[in-house]
């Protein structure tokens, strides 16, 4: 007989991105199972930052229908370029946005996934009234206070949930947060905690009125654990697409 499963190693070779894809959606569809939940209800972001086209273009013939980059001006150069199979593809702006690129912004994501500040909101509003688009937006948390991350403390979301909520062109949908990295051997299971923290402070704005159904939450490290947290969002790019090149050092 066949011996136990073995679990896909972690770093994907290049090459092999439709069985990629496959073997990233059993792993949710199992990972929803153990929570006592519907895969159906998990969105699956490919993460395409670095990825050149002809790459994304074969995950989206896969069957990929959501991306998401961390740049608008690499996006600008990317998305016109791939092209949708039977259902339109959604792009998710899942980097930090900066108040001068978010008219671009507007123009080339559906999903905003780091909204930190009442100020980027209320450009973000004026200028969707002006193009008749209305944009879902999340609410980046930084649940660990870290320096290097963007997003709003834990204990001032309350604060930013009420600036946007009036705001009429956008459709507040949730929470997005990128848990500290992972010290080198930590076990995947460290990000729990984050996941849950996430999970909680959803809960406790849901009960004060607010409907933030969306929690973008999970990466290619630990998208598992995040599910069996409730992330309805994942944003993966390593296993589907294999490891990025290494970032070339300043020439001095």
């Amino acid at each position: 007989g066949a011996g136990p499963a073995r679990r896909p190693p972690r770093a994907m070779t290049p090459g092999g991105i439709a069985e990629n894809l496959e073997r990233v959606r059993e792993r949710i569809a199992e990972a929803a199972r153990r929570a006592g939940r519907s895969p159906a209800g998990i969105v699956l972001i490919g993460v395409t930052k670095t990825v050149s086209p002809p790459r994304i273009q074969e995950a989206v013939d896969a069957g990929l229908t959501d991306l998401g980059e961390n740049k608008v001006q690499e996006a600008s150069g990317k998305i016109p370029s791939v092209r949708a199979g039977k259902t339109p593809l959604t792009w998710h702006m899942i980097g930090h946005l900066q108040r001068n690129k978010a008219r671009r912004a507007l123009e080339l994501f559906t999903w905003i996934h780091s909204v930190d500040s009442a100020d980027l909101a209320g450009r973000l509003d004026r200028l969707a009234a002006g193009s008749g688009i209305r944009p879902r937006v999340l609410v980046e948390v930084n649940l660990a206070g870290e320096s290097t991350k963007h997003g709003v403390a834990p204990a001032d979301l309350g604060g930013l949930l009420e600036a946007i909520s009036p705001l009429e062109n956008l459709d507040l949908a949730g929470l997005m947060a990128i848990p500290p990295a992972l010290a080198e051997g930590a076990p995947a299971d460290a990000a729990r905690r984050y996941f849950r923290e996430l999970a909680e402070l959803r809960d406790r704005w849901r009960s004060r009125g607010y409907d933030l159904p969306v929690l973008s939450m999970g990466m290619t490290d630990d998208f598992e654990i995040a599910v069996e947290e409730g992330a309805t969002h994942v944003r993966v790019g390593r296993a589907i697409f294999g490891e990025r090149p290494p970032v070339a050092a300043p020439a001095a």
